[in-house]
C-alpha cells in the first residue's frame, strides 16, 4: 500500500523544507520525501494543498485518567491541589480510567499528535486493572502509548501527601511494574504500546522505591521518568529531609542517566542544567500545566544549550483542562521568550521540541520525530488554509505563532487516525458521553 500526500508545506525537522512537495508512505514507513510533483505510483493520494506537512507530535508527559477530574482546585498551589484531588483519585476503577484514557488521547490526536507518554501512578485497591484499561483506549483512537507504570509507596503518615489507602508497599510497586512489563511491553521497531517504569515523585516515594525502579528498568531494558524539580515546595521538603536539591537526590540514586526523561524540571541550579546535558537526561516541558498551577518556567533555552533532549508534555487534564498537544509550541515558545527574550526560543526549535526532542526522551529517536525515509510514517498534516492563517508566509510559524490549525490528516504508522478534523476510527459523542458519565460517578461516590 503506496500513499501519496502531495501539495504542501512539509517541514521534516530533520533539516530539509520544501515549499510544495510530496511525502510517499509505503505500508508503515516514510518511502519518499521531497520537493515538486512525485510521478511514481502510488494507491491513495492525499491533497495536501494549503497545508503543511510535520512528523506527529509526541506528548512525553501526561496523566490520562484526570480527564475525568478537569475543573478542579482551580485557584491552588501544586501541593494544595494534590492535597484537594488525591482522595477523589482513590475512587478510581477501571471503567472511569478507560473513559478518561479515551477521551484524553481522542483530544490530543485532534491536536497532531500520535505518541503518548502516560504517567499512571494511581492504583486503588478495588480499581481493577487500570493498565490494562489504558491500553484497551489506546486500540479505540490508534496513538502510540508508553504507559508509564507509576506507583506510590509514601503515605501521609510516612511524611507524603497521598492517603495511605492509596500508596502501595514498596514490594507490591515494584511487582505491580514488572507484571505490566511483561504483559504489555512491545520492544519492536514499529511498537504501538509500551511500558516505562515511573515512581511519581520524590516526596511520594522511598529511596528504597527510587531505587528499585531504577534496577528494575535497566534489568528488563525499558525507560524511567517521574515528577523532578516542578515546585519551589518539593525543592525544600527535599533539602530539609534528605540535605541535597531534587536534581542532586535524583544523581545520587543513578536517575541522571540517558535512559530517564523527568518531567517538569523548573527549578535547576546551573550545575543540574550541565549535569542533564552531560549525562543525556531528558526533560518533558508541560507550558500550560506549569502556568495553571503557577509553578514556574522552566529554563529550556539553558537546557537546550547544553544538549538536553527536550520534549513537549500537556500533563493531566486537571492541572491543563485544555488538554491538546498542537498548543504546546505556541505556550512552549511564549513561555521561553518570557524568561529569556526573543531569542529564547524559535519557532522550530518548539516544532523539533514537540517532534524530535520528544522521540529522543521515549528512546524513538531511531524511528520517530522527523520525516525522513525509513522512519515510521507518524505524519500530521495541517490546514493553514483559513483565515486564521491567510497571509502568514512561513508555514511552520503560522503552525507555532498562531492559533492551532485544524488537522486534515494524521497517521500513525501509515493508517489514518484523524481525516478532516474528526476521528476516523471513534465516535467523538459517544467519547465525550462516556467521559461525563464517569466523571460524574467519580465525582458523587463517598
Amino acid at each position: 500500500m503506496r500513499t501519496l500526500i502531495t501539495g504542501g508545506a512539509i517541514a521534516t525537522v530533520s533539516g530539509e523544507e520544501y515549499a510544495s512537495g510530496h511525502v510517499v508512505v509505503e505500508n508503515d514507513r516514510i518511502a519518499e520525501v521531497g520537493e515538486g510533483v512525485y510521478t511514481g505510483e502510488f494507491d491513495e493520494r492525499v491533497d495536501a494543498s494549503g497545508c503543511l506537512v510535520t512528523p506527529g507530535l509526541i506528548n512525553t508527559h501526561h496523566h490520562l485518567y484526570q480527564w475525568a477530574t478537569r475543573g478542579m482546585a482551580a485557584d491552588h498551589t501544586l501541593f494544595e491541589w494534590l492535597v484537594a484531588l488525591y482522595p477523589v483519585w482513590g475512587r478510581l476503577d477501571a471503567e472511569i480510567t478507560h473513559a478518561a484514557g479515551t477521551a484524553g488521547m481522542a483530544r490530543l490526536a485532534l491536536t497532531g499528535c500520535t505518541t503518548v507518554a502516560d504517567h499512571h501512578y494511581v492504583f486503588p485497591r478495588d480499581g481493577g486493572d487500570q493498565v490494562a484499561a489504558l491500553a484497551a483506549a489506546r486500540q479505540r483512537i490508534g496513538v502510540r502509548l508508553h504507559v508509564v507504570r507509576g506507583s506510590m509507596d509514601r503515605g501521609e503518615s510516612d511524611g507524603g501527601l497521598p492517603p495511605d489507602n492509596l500508596v502501595e508497599s514498596t514490594e507490591e510497586a515494584l511487582t505491580g511494574t514488572e507484571a505490566a512489563i511483561g504483559r504489555f511491553h512491545d520492544d519492536s521497531a514499529g511498537a504501538h504500546l509500551q511500558i516505562a517504569v515511573g515512581p511519581c515523585s520524590p516526596f511520594s516515594v522511598t529511596e528504597r522505591l527510587m531505587s528499585g525502579a531504577a534496577e528494575l528498568a535497566r534489568r528488563t531494558g525499558v525507560r524511567l521518568h517521574t515528577h523532578l524539580a516542578e515546585t519551589l515546595d518539593e525543592e525544600q521538603q527535599c533539602l530539609a529531609e534528605v540535605g541535597c536539591t531534587p536534581a542532586e537526590y535524583a544523581d545520587k540514586l543513578g536517575w541522571l542517566a540517558d535512559d530517564v526523561w523527568l518531567a517538569h524540571t523548573i527549578h535547576l541550579a546551573p550545575d543540574a542544567i550541565r549535569r542533564f546535558g552531560a549525562t543525556g537526561t531528558g526533560s518533558a516541558h508541560c507550558p500550560t500545566s506549569n502556568g495553571r498551577i503557577g509553578a514556574g518556567i522552566a529554563p529550556v533555552r539553558d537546557l537546550l544549550d547544553a544538549g538536553v533532549p527536550v520534549g513537549l508534555g500537556a500533563d493531566g487534564a486537571a492541572s491543563n483542562e485544555s488538554g491538546g498537544l498542537g498548543e504546546e509550541l505556541h505556550q512552549a515558545l511564549l513561555q521561553a521568550r518570557q524568561r529569556g527574550g526573543p531569542r529564547g526560543l524559535t519557532t522550530r526549535e518548539a516544532l523539533w521540541m514537540g517532534t524530535m526532542g520528544g522521540a529522543r526522551c521515549l528512546g524513538r529517536a531511531d524511528d520517530l520525530g522527523s520525516i525522513e525515509p525509513g522512519k515510521l510514517a507518524d505524519l500530521a498534516v495541517w490546514d493553514l488554509s483559513g483565515l486564521n492563517y491567510a497571509g502568514i508566509t512561513d508555514p511552520v510559524a503560522a503552525l507555532v505563532l498562531g492559533t492551532t490549525p485544524p488537522v486534515r490528516r494524521l497517521f500513525v504508522g501509515g493508517k489514518a487516525v484523524v481525516e478532516d478534523g474528526t476521528l476516523r476510527e471513534a465516535d467523538e459523542s459517544e467519547i465525550a458521553g462516556e467521559l461525563s458519565a464517569a466523571s460524574a460517578r467519580l465525582r458523587e461516590a463517598r
